[in-house]
């Protein structure tokens, strides 16, 4: 009986130790919170949004994102013109970088997903399944979302908001 109980109890902390050390050395890279904003089919771009958290050791990148959704996607950030004016551009060196140990949030008013030529309405409600490209983690795959606008946050600093194509004066 006592061999039985010491098996059954070595079992127990080999299975307890396989579940928690392997992933507290290694980490991963975590995408939370994808979502994009409600528009009609007359809004030709849309964008969306998320949280990025790289539990792991070693710096990455979100290097590009792929939907079905679009007809095309950007990685692009919001930044403040000389004339106190928002503008949007494809971010600096074409990727985004997510240091090792760290969260990056793609939000509104700053860096994000763009979509181009969207192929459907975002209606509240609606998922669209938005692939994304890590320079190291490789490819991911998420679902966004569609939110009303009322229920995301949508507060913005700075004064009007000039978002043409290419705009990166």
């Amino acid at each position: 009986m006592k061999r039985i109980i010491f098996i059954i109890s070595a079992l127990l902390i080999v299975l307890l130790a396989a579940c928690t050390g392997g992933a507290a050395e290694t980490g991963e890279l975590e995408v939370t919170d994808v979502w994009g904003r409600t528009s009609p089919m007359a809004a030709a771009n849309g964008a969306f949004y998320m949280t990025v958290a790289n539990n792991t050791g070693e710096d990455d990148a979100l290097i590009s994102a792929s939907s079905d959704a679009c007809g095309t996607t950007e990685l692009h950030e919001m930044y403040m013109k000389e004339n106190d004016v928002m503008g949007m551009r494809p971010v600096p060196g074409g990727s985004i970088p997510v240091p090792a140990g760290e969260t990056v949030e793609l939000k509104v008013g700053g860096l994000h997903v763009m979509c181009l030529d969207k192929q459907a309405e975002f209606n509240a409600g609606d998922q669209f399944e938005i692939t994304l490209q890590f320079e190291n983690a490789g490819e991911m795959v998420v679902t966004a979302e569609i939110r009303d606008m009322a229920d995301g946050n949508m507060d913005m600093e700075g004064g009007d908001m000039n978002m043409e194509e290419g705009d990166g004066s």
